[in-house]
C-alpha cells in the first residue's frame, strides 16, 4: 500500500481533549477521528487493526465450537421488559420510540391529552444481549440433545455513558464480541466457563500483551462467578493484587484479605471503659493510638484503634430493587484498614450499599462525625475478620470529644452479626489462598470478562429444554465478552514510548513501513518498489512510504509515530554502497543487507519478535 494513497493525516501536536495516551496517538496517527463524544469513526489504519483481533477471537473460538451469528443493534423493549432490566439498567440504555408509538403521541396530544412521552418508548440501542440471545434460543432450541450451545457475535454496542472518556478506553459507542453458552446443568456450564477462560487465555496471549485473568465481582449483569481478563498498564483504571507464589489474581474489591491474628497476650483483656479517654479534635487513627495516655498507658500500637462505618442496605428481591434503603447496619474494621462495601453487599445479598448520611448517622448516635462508635447502637454491625480474637481497642464513644478504650467486638455488641472478610486487601499481604506468596499491586484495563449467569435471564424469559423424560428445565446460562475496540486501545496504552506506539506484531496495521528517503531518485524509487512487491509476495504486509516532499526526519518521525515493528529504509546514500537499513521498532536494533535478501532479513527478524512473543507467553 503506497502511503500517498492512504487517508491518513497526522499530528506534531497532541490534541487538547484527548486525556490518556491510546487516545493522543491514535489521534495523532490519524487512526481514529471524534464523530460526538464518545462516538469514534475508525480510519483505515486502526479498522486493520481492529479486524486483526477479530480474526483472533474468531479463529480460537472456533476451536472450541463456537458459532457466529449476529443480532440486531436496535432491540425492542418487551424483551427487556421480560428480564426486568428495563427499568433496572439505568440511565445507559438509550431508550427511544419508533413512528408507531409517535402517531400515538401525537393523536393523543391531538385529542388534548399531555401523555408522557418516555411510556411510549417501546427501543433500545443494544448495551449487550442476553434477552436478545435467550429468546432465539428458547424459539429454536426444545431437547436436552440440542445443548450445549455456545453463540457469539462480533457487534457495535451503544451505552450512553454520563461522561465518555479516555477516546476507545470508555466510549459510548464501541465494538465489543459477547458470547453466550446454554446447558442442561450446572456441572456442564462450569465445564464450558473455564473452556472459554483457557480460550481468553489463549487469545491475549495471541495478541502480544502482557495481561492477567482476575477474580471479580458480576455486578450488574448478575451471576455466580466471574473472571475479568486486565490488560496490565499504568493508565488502567482498575487495582489488581496478584499472589507472587501462585496464580490468584483478583480485582482489589474482590480480593481475599487474610486473616490477622491478634499479637497480644489474652491475659491483658480489659473490660470496657465508657468515655475513658478525652480526645477533643482527634480523628486520625495515628492521632488516636498516641492520644490514649494515662497513668497506665503510654499510648497504643496503631493495631488497637477501630473504625466504625454506619451504612444503609438496599435489599434484592429477584434481582429487582424494592423500595429505598430498608436496613441501617453497621461495620467495624482495623482503623489501618479500608471497608470493601463490596464484599459486604456479596455478603448481605444486597442491592446496595452506601454510607448513612452524615447528619443522619450524627442525629441518631448523638456525637459529631469521627465520634461516632459501635457500643451504643442497637443495630446489626458486622466486624472484619482482622479484629477476630481483638481486645481493649478504642472506638467512638458516641459522645463529641471522646473516645472508649477496652472495646471487644464479639463481647460488646448489641447485634454481633460476626467475623467476615470485609476490608480492601492491600500490597505486601499474604496470599491465603497458598499462604505463601504475598499480594503484588498492578493496574489492569478490563478487555474481557467471563460470566456464569445461571438461570437468571432464562427463568424471567421462559427459555427451557426437555430432558430425556420428557421435563422441563430452564437452560443455565454462560456468558463471555470481549471489548474488541478497547483491547486495541489497551494494547496501545501498554506498548508506547515517547516517540509513538510500539505495536505488537498480531495487530499491526501493517508489519512493515517501508521508506523511500529519495522518491525523486529513479534508483531508489525502482528498489523501493521491488522491495515492496517481493516482501508482498512472500505474505507481508507493507504500507510504502513513496510520499515527495519530505525530509527523510519528518518520514522518521511518521514512522515512530505509527510505531510498524519493522521500518525499512532504502536511500541513495544506502545504495551507494549498495544496501538498505532494517530497523527494529521496538529494541531499535538495525541491520544493513543487500536489498534482494530483504525478504530473508526480513523474515528473520519477525521471527525474533515472534520468539521473544511466545516466549514472554502474554504474560
Amino acid at each position: 500500500m503506497k502511503q500517498s494513497r492512504l487517508l491518513i493525516q497526522t499530528l506534531r501536536e497532541t490534541p487538547r481533549d484527548a486525556d490518556v495516551v491510546s487516545q493522543q496517538l491514535m489521534i495523532r496517527a490519524g487512526m481514529i477521528q471524534k464523530a460526538a463524544a464518545g462516538i469514534y469513526s475508525y480510519l483505515p489504519l486502526a479498522y486493520r487493526s481492529i479486524r486483526k483481533f477479530e480474526e483472533i477471537v474468531r479463529e480460537e473460538l472456533a476451536r472450541d465450537g463456537c458459532q457466529e451469528l449476529l443480532m440486531p443493534s436496535v432491540l425492542p423493549a418487551e424483551l427487556w421488559q421480560e428480564s426486568g432490566r428495563w427499568t433496572f439498567y439505568g440511565d445507559e440504555l438509550l431508550r427511544f420510540c419508533d413512528r408507531k408509538a409517535k402517531a400515538e403521541i401525537a393523536e393523543r396530544r391531538g385529542r388534548g391529552e399531555t401523555p408522557d412521552e418516555r411510556s411510549f418508548y417501546n427501543f433500545c440501542l443494544g448495551p449487550t444481549h442476553e434477552e436478545v440471545i435467550t429468546d432465539i434460543v428458547r424459539k429454536n432450541v426444545r431437547s436436552y440433545k440440542q445443548l450445549p450451545m455456545n453463540l457469539f457475535q462480533i457487534q457495535t454496542k451503544f451505552r450512553d455513558e454520563r461522561r465518555p472518556r479516555f477516546g476507545l478506553m470508555r466510549g459510548r459507542e464501541f465494538t465489543m464480541k459477547d458470547g453466550y453458552s446454554f446447558h442442561v446443568d450446572d456441572p456442564d456450564a462450569d465445564r464450558e466457563y473455564w473452556a472459554m477462560f483457557n480460550a481468553y487465555k489463549r487469545i491475549f496471549g495471541r495478541l502480544g500483551v502482557k495481561f492477567r485473568p482476575v477474580e471479580a465481582d458480576s455486578g450488574a449483569i448478575g451471576g455466580s462467578f466471574t473472571h475479568e481478563f486486565h490488560v496490565l498498564a499504568g493508565s488502567g483504571e482498575d487495582a489488581i493484587l496478584s499472589c507472587d507464589a501462585c496464580e490468584y489474581t483478583s480485582n482489589i474489591e474482590k480480593t481475599e484479605a487474610p486473616a490477622l491474628p491478634f499479637a497480644y497476650a489474652q491475659e491483658a483483656v480489659l473490660p470496657l471503659k465508657p468515655s475513658h479517654f478525652a480526645t477533643p479534635g482527634v480523628i486520625a487513627m495515628e492521632d488516636q493510638a498516641r492520644a490514649f495516655k494515662d497513668a497506665e498507658h503510654d499510648g497504643l500500637p496503631p493495631d488497637h484503634a477501630s473504625k466504625f462505618y454506619l451504612l444503609d442496605v438496599t435489599s434484592r428481591i429477584q434481582d429487582e430493587v424494592v423500595g429505598e434503603s430498608t436496613q441501617r447496619i453497621g461495620l467495624v474494621i482495623r482503623a489501618d484498614h479500608e471497608p470493601n462495601f463490596v464484599k459486604l453487599r456479596n455478603l448481605l445479598g444486597a442491592e446496595a450499599v452506601e454510607l448513612t448520611a452524615i447528619e443522619v448517622a450524627e442525629e441518631m448516635a448523638g456525637a459529631k462525625s469521627g465520634f461516632i462508635g459501635p457500643v451504643e447502637l442497637n443495630v446489626p454491625i458486622y466486624v472484619d475478620r482482622s479484629l477476630e480474637g481483638a481486645f481493649n481497642l478504642t472506638c467512638g464513644a458516641n459522645r463529641t470529644d471522646y473516645h472508649h478504650f477496652g472495646f471487644k467486638p464479639d463481647r460488646d455488641l448489641k447485634q454481633f452479626q460476626g467475623f467476615h472478610d470485609l476490608r480492601m486487601a492491600q500490597e505486601g499481604d499474604t496470599c491465603p489462598r497458598c499462604g505463601k506468596g504475598r499480594y503484588q499491586a498492578f493496574r489492569g484495563i478490563e478487555v474481557g470478562q467471563v460470566f456464569k449467569l445461571g438461570t437468571k435471564y432464562s427463568k424471567s424469559m421462559g427459555c427451557t429444554f426437555l430432558d430425556d423424560q420428557g421435563r422441563e428445565h430452564p437452560m443455565v446460562m454462560g456468558c463471555y465478552g470481549i471489548g474488541i475496540t478497547r483491547t486495541v486501545a489497551a494494547a496501545i496504552e501498554q506498548n508506547y514510548d515517547a516517540d509513538g506506539i510500539l505495536w505488537p506484531w498480531p495487530i499491526a496495521p501493517y508489519q512493515i513501513h517501508l521508506l523511500n528517503l529519495d522518491p525523486g531518485n529513479a534508483e531508489v524509487a525502482t528498489v523501493a518498489d521491488r522491495v515492496e512487491r517481493e516482501l508482498e509476495a512472500a505474505g507481508f504486509e507493507v504500507l510504502h512510504d513513496d510520499r515527495e516532499g519530505l525530509s527523510p526526519g519528518a518520514k522518521f518521525k511518521d514512522a515512530d509515530l505509527l510505531g510498524f515493528p519493522l521500518r525499512l529504509m532504502v536511500g541513495s546514500k544506502g545504495l551507494k554502497d549498495g544496501v538498505v537499513e532494517l530497523r527494529d521498532r521496538r529494541t531499535k536494533a538495525v541491520v544493513k543487507f543487500k536489498p534482494e535478501g530483504a525478504v530473508a532479513e526480513v523474515a528473520a527478524a519477525r521471527n525474533r519478535i515472534l520468539e521473544a512473543l511466545e516466549a514472554a507467553g502474554g504474560r
